[in-house]
């Protein structure tokens, strides 16, 4: 088991387990001078029941296996489009782009600071350039702040 982590990283770590399942539109929202709720809000979307299944699952059975973090409560459910993990410190909504843009999160803790996404290690954005010559431009950053 590795030591705990702070709200910050798990956070991070949470953004870069939904990447690995392709959720979209990432976005980490630090919440720490807006609410004592929680600290960081990670928000992502799926298009599908299934692609929210495999985000869910993706973020809940590393950070139990490896980690030996469990979410506090799971609320909403796959077929609502909006799930809810609640680690305390940190809050994961995965959900459709209809909820997502029904409820709009962003608008309403809009003065919450955004942390900047990165791309994971040697991915690049499909561009002409980088399919023709896909030596022609260096990799991205890591996937962290």
């Amino acid at each position: 088991m590795l030591p705990p982590m702070d709200s910050k990283r798990l956070a991070l770590l949470c953004r870069e387990l939904a990447y690995s399942k392709k959720a979209e539109d990432l976005v980490v929202l630090d919440m720490r001078a807006l609410t004592t709720v929680t600290d960081y809000f990670v928000i992502c979307t799926g298009t599908s029941e299934p692609h929210l299944r495999a985000i869910v699952n993706a973020i809940t059975d590393p950070l139990r296996e490896e980690h030996d973090l469990r979410p506090r409560a799971i609320d909403g459910s796959l077929a609502a489009a909006w799930v809810v993990l609640d680690y305390l410190d940190v809050m994961i909504h995965v959900m459709r782009a209809d909820t997502r843009e029904r409820y709009n999160l962003e608008g309403l803790w809009g003065d919450a600071p955004k942390l900047k996404a990165r791309r994971s290690p040697g991915t690049r954005p499909k561009t002409a350039r980088n399919i023709a010559s896909p030596k022609s431009t260096p990799p991205n950053p890591p996937l962290t702040d």
